[in-house]
């Protein structure tokens, strides 16, 4: 079970936040000043702090800089009234994750919090394998089929050049994963590989995360940073959800790639770097240049090779050798000892169109393994196809499935919410910012949604 350290001096906002911290089936401790809170984090070693940005003696922004000494990658929610927003933007360019302001609802509170448990668990995998002198071989993994052994083959054609590669596909069909494989099979494999999701970070802060910052650059910057440029120094930058970037900073992405030298935020000094670029995206690039979205001399830059990966339902027969992958990976996360899947039960996961791909067939076995009480995981409780069988009748299904009124009303809010987010993103043409303004919401919650949805 997860534990969150709330960091707060309102005894109610405590109540509350712990309330649905354990409704939500994670532990809460709680903390009511800095000192209290650094304690609890020495003590307890939690998954994420929600931490309050005025605090008694020690403010938040100091608990923020103190946590990170304690823990580098401890995942910090930072909770700040109306008037503490620039100053919460100004902890995130501290280390800080994201940051909520309050009254905050009980929905962008959950979001974020699974968001940011998300990012932890990320951080942890990724040092556990590359810290380990057994690497997963991930080609067994990934399938079988013609569409994957095709990509397997131009993944070991490109590895061991230094050419630029744009990676394109569908949310969840294992761009990262794409992109590993290649610095793994590279002259750069024992060099860093950094991952920056263009998508999740704050369009204000995407510079100063992209190129570091010298002190006193602006407000708030209290000690020099380094962008994440120079973290791959020497080795790979993956560059995911490309299309996200403002025009901006493509300009500038441009001028890094045709020079191979930055600048730090309020320095004129030029800093030299040897990286590769491996930049990926769920769109059509050469749709966005056409629109006007993407700029054309950069993404001739970027596509010096280009990989295209396939859809789930492209591959359906890699769809068996992926769930028993899962399944084994899920037996060894809850100690459990499911033997296998069924033919029968096996029907419903290659008859499903699997709009989240890869990453929500994994998330579909996990759960049916944590639910099973049996030696075989005996049904998958999918849910139905609104995005690629829109006007399906979803209601009726899950009631003569024997699904419980509430949960029957909670499937169909996610489908509701699936079908009207993935329609306002085919009628914007999969542009994230006006998805946002056609829906009405803000471009961080839209990109939460999308994240939980599978989209």
């Amino acid at each position: 079970m997860e534990k969150i350290l709330i960091v707060d001096d309102d005894k109610d906002i405590q109540v509350v936040l712990s309330e649905i911290i354990k409704t939500e089936g994670y532990e809460a401790i709680v903390a009511g000043d800095g000192k209290e809170a650094l304690k609890g984090i020495r003590a307890h070693a939690p998954d994420l702090v929600l931490l309050d940005l005025k605090l008694p003696g020690m403010d938040g922004m100091e608990v923020l800089e103190e946590s990170k000494k304690i823990d580098r990658d401890i995942v910090v929610i930072m909770l700040t009234g109306h008037g503490g927003i620039q100053s919460t933007v100004q902890a995130m360019r501290l280390g800080a994750f994201d940051y909520l302001a309050k009254p905050f609802a009980y929905e962008e509170i959950v979001l974020t919090i699974k968001k940011a448990l998300q990012a932890r668990y990320l951080t942890r995998e990724t040092k556990s394998l590359w810290n380990s002198d057994k690497r997963i071989d991930i080609t067994k993994i990934v399938g079988e089929s013609s569409q994957i052994k095709q990509v397997l083959s131009q993944v070991e054609m490109v590895a061991p050049t230094n050419m630029t590669v744009i990676i394109q596909g569908e949310s969840g069909t294992g761009k990262e994963l794409v992109a590993r494989m290649i610095h793994q099979k590279s002259l750069r494999h024992n060099k860093p590989f950094i991952a920056v999701d263009c998508g999740a970070i704050p369009e204000n802060l995407v510079e100063s995360e992209l190129f570091g910052y010298e002190k006193g650059a602006f407000t708030g910057a209290d000690a020099k940073k380094e962008g994440k440029f120079e973290s791959a120094n020497g080795g790979t930058l993956f560059l995911d959800e490309t299309t996200n970037l403002p025009l901006s900073l493509q300009t500038k992405l441009l001028r890094v790639i045709q020079e191979r030298k930055i600048h730090r935020l309020g320095s004129a000094k030029e800093l030299k770097i040897d990286i590769r670029i491996i930049a990926a995206t769920n769109t059509v690039l050469s749709d966005e240049v056409e629109e006007e979205r993407f700029r054309e001399d950069l993404y001739h830059r970027l596509n010096e090779f280009s990989i295209k990966l396939p859809a789930l339902r492209e591959r359906k027969e890699d769809i068996p050798i992926l769930a028993e992958h899962f399944l084994k990976e899920a037996n060894l996360e809850f100690n459990k000892k499911i033997e296998g899947i069924p033919s029968k039960v096996m029907e419903s996961l290659l008859a499903y169109s699997w709009s989240g791909n890869v990453r929500e067939l994994k998330n579909e076995v996990k759960k049916a393994v944590l639910l099973t009480g049996s030696n075989y995981i005996r049904e998958f409780n999918l849910p139905v196809d609104t995005v690629f069988n829109p006007g399906g009748n979803y209601f009726s299904e899950n009631i003569n499935g024997g699904t419980s009124f509430q949960e029957t009303i909670k499937i169909n809010i996610r489908m509701l919410e699936k079908e009207i987010i993935g329609k306002a993103l085919i009628q914007a043409k999969y542009n994230k910012t006006k998805t946002a303004r056609i829906l009405k919401i803000d471009r961080m919650t839209l990109y939460s949604k999308i994240k939980a949805l599978g989209l």
